[in-house]
């Protein structure tokens, strides 16, 4: 197979290297996988109002994000068990995150510890973010919480999105499972966690038996207590809510649906991107995920209100395919993408991105 050219190429390129199962679980979405679809498909069908004769020799890309200068406004969303994907797994992705100037996001369903992510972050001297789920044991939450802020992550990144697990049937289909030798790392009251035994989705039992579907605003305001780090709730999809998690202390929010693999037929992230933009005040950062995979899509949904976009399953295949570099070059497509799409629409910074190049 040649070269991937474009992020889209990138996943054939995964494709042939993955075990069908560990593709299945990246690719897969909820039931009918129409919310996966569509997350797609809304970049689709806007179309870039360009402007001409706008003197776009060069074109800035450079951003910030709760503080952190990056590259670009594209960040490295969490994503579990990259070490399916490569046996360097999220120390690869954090190494290629860091080369582009931009910010890696841990998941907490990752192969690789805190401690050894933040150890390789402060060897290249750069920053991360930890993505944490609220577990039924508070003392197993709040540990991860320190073990974070001592491993030097900048941020943490809640996610809402996921009380009960979505019914994503390729797994149970496939019995998906880790295989021997990995293990879900950042949870240690009793050890190294595997998945409970049984048939069907052995990630799916994990989640039921530890996290807690109970889970409300008060643990939003518990989080922002226990921890100085600014938290970032993931996986808003209604305005009201957005303003809330603003109300209970969150300094930023991720329009998100979980890359459709939770609430099927729950909308497509750009289509609500504005709505909840309308929303938040000037202190409060948006970011938004799902079915991004061209630099148009960026400059959409920029022109929409978000500060930054979080790349997901883009970077997996990066690194089934090709490592850290994979992972390195699927940045760097992006952001030759981006800065390509600005320059045609006339826009020699992000701050010249509004809605006016979307026609509104």
């Amino acid at each position: 197979m040649s070269k991937p050219i474009n992020l889209l190429e990138f996943e054939n390129a995964a494709r042939e290297r993955l075990p069908a199962a560990v593709y299945d679980y990246y690719r897969g979405g909820a039931m009918d996988e129409v919310t996966l679809r569509e997350n797609r498909a809304a970049y689709s069908r806007r179309a870039l109002h360009y402007r001409v004769l706008a003197g776009v020799d060069r074109v800035d890309t450079t951003s910030r994000v709760l503080g952190i200068p990056v590259s670009m406004p594209v960040l490295v969303a969490p994503t579990a068990f990259h070490k399916l994907a490569h046996p360097d797994g999220e120390l690869a992705s954090l190494r290629a995150a860091a080369r582009a100037g931009t910010v890696f996001t841990l998941s907490s369903l990752s192969n690789t510890s805190l401690e050894d992510a933040g150890r390789v972050a402060a060897e290249i001297g750069t920053r991360f973010w930890f993505q944490l789920y609220i577990y039924k044991d508070r003392g197993v939450t709040e540990a991860l919480v320190r073990r974070a802020e001592a491993a030097g992550a900048a941020a943490i990144v809640l996610t809402v999105d996921a009380v009960v697990w979505g019914t994503r049937e390729a797994d149970t289909r496939n019995n998906f499972r880790l295989p021997d030798g990995l293990y879900v790392e950042n949870l240690t009251v009793a050890g190294k966690q595997a998945f409970p035994p049984g048939p069907g989705s052995g990630l799916k039992a994990y989640v039921t038996e530890h996290f807690d579907p109970a889970i409300g605003w008060r643990d939003l305001d518990w989080l922002c207590s226990v921890t100085k780090l600014p938290v970032i709730v993931k996986g808003v999809c209604r305005p009201e809510d957005a303003k809330r998690c603003t109300e209970h202390g969150a300094r930023a929010v991720v329009v998100s649906n979980h890359g459709g693999r939770q609430l099927d037929t729950s909308p497509a992230t750009l289509d609500v991107l504005a709505s909840v933009a309308a929303v938040l005040d000037s202190e409060t950062e948006l970011y938004v995920d799902g079915g991004i995979r061209r630099g148009t899509d960026v400059v959409k949904a920029l022109a929409l209100g978000a500060r930054a976009v979080l790349l997901g399953r883009p970077v997996l295949w990066g690194l089934a395919a090709g490592g850290e570099s994979g992972v390195t070059e699927v940045l760097e497509l992006l952001r030759r993408e981006l800065v390509d799409v600005l320059a045609l629409c006339g826009c020699r910074t992000l701050a010249e991105l509004d809605a006016a190049v979307l026609g509104s």
